[in-house]
């Protein structure tokens, strides 16, 4: 079997289940969880570690932690705010732990209440807490808003690149971008990854796209095209920055993996199991909009994966 030569790290059960307003009960969230392993998706997150007042939906996920391990093989993450999160993370025994740190100012205090520079602070912190109690976790920085943001505009690339190589000195293993809000462009993506990597070397994460302006798939392209070979996206769609006005639907699971598939880019992702596993979403959360072109049109006649 040929080996993946990239990484599709879908953040449904995260990203897109804390966007919504209905709470999937957990028994369902399991149930696709082990359907998204079953396609072959080798990196999960699986849930935010963030007080159940503020994010019920969020609210069983040690129990979605410890049930996502069993599974052997995945690369099981999750999302924290803080250290506090980070610490609850790591004794749920996730692999990663990624933090959100917003490259523009007013993004960062809408969404964790925290200046960029006590951000980096936490990054260090949670960096001392990996090294001092749990030395094989990784820990990522997710650097949002780093195209745009629709409380401050226009979000200089110099800061973006500085903030990333604060991050990475703090002691963040990986630096990845992120299109909250929909604003990205292909040259811009090449250009801000085509940076970072020069910053960064190994530690250059992963391309966070969304679909807000129908870009989304374009940038994932344009990231590749410069060396870029992590990408999250969603099942169906799902999800968005609640926190940042206007920004709606990451890029669909589905239509990313149909793509670099079709270019002989392999995944590791078998599409028909992907596109089945909308099934138990759909159970999970009867009426809420999933989107995909690939499954709505299906796949080409004559169509043989790998």
């Amino acid at each position: 079997m040929t080996l993946p030569q990239i990484l599709i790290s879908e953040v449904g059960p995260r990203d897109g289940l804390q966007s919504v307003k209905a709470t999937m009960p957990t028994a369902d969230k399991l149930r696709w969880i082990d359907a998204l392993m079953a396609a072959g998706l080798r990196e999960i997150e699986v849930g935010s570690f963030v007080p159940a007042r503020l994010l019920p939906q969020m609210a069983d996920v040690a129990e979605v932690v410890r049930h996502a391990l069993t599974h052997p093989g995945i690369t099981v993450m999750a999302l924290a705010p803080n250290l506090r999160g980070a610490e609850a993370a790591v004794a749920a025994g996730v692999h990663k732990v990624t933090l959100p740190v917003s490259a523009s100012a007013a993004h960062s205090l809408a969404n964790v209440r925290k200046t960029r520079e006590a951000m980096v602070e936490e990054v260090r912190a949670v960096a001392q807490l990996r090294d001092a109690q749990a030395p094989g976790v990784l820990v990522e920085v997710g650097l949002s808003t780093a195209f745009g943001c629709t409380l401050q505009g226009v979000v200089p690339e110099d800061d973006v690149i500085w903030l990333a190589g604060l991050c990475a000195e703090a002691g963040a293993d990986e630096v990845g971008l992120s299109d909250t809000t929909g604003m990205a462009n292909p040259a811009q993506v090449r250009r801000l990854f085509t940076r970072l990597r020069a910053e960064l070397g190994a530690k250059a994460g992963a391309a966070h796209m969304h679909n807000t302006r129908g870009l989304g798939l374009a940038n994932c392209l344009a990231a590749y095209d410069v060396g870029v070979r992590t990408f999250d996206a969603s099942l169906g769609g799902l999800g968005g920055c609640p926190y940042a006005p206007g920004a709606s639907g990451n890029v669909v699971t589905e239509d990313l993996v149909f793509m670099f598939e079709a270019m002989g880019i392999t995944t590791g992702v078998d599409l028909e199991r992907l596109m089945a596993a909308r099934a138990p979403l759909q159970a999970g959360l009867p009426g809420e909009p999933v989107y995909g072109m690939t499954p709505e049109a299906g796949l080409p006649k004559g169509w043989a994966q790998g």
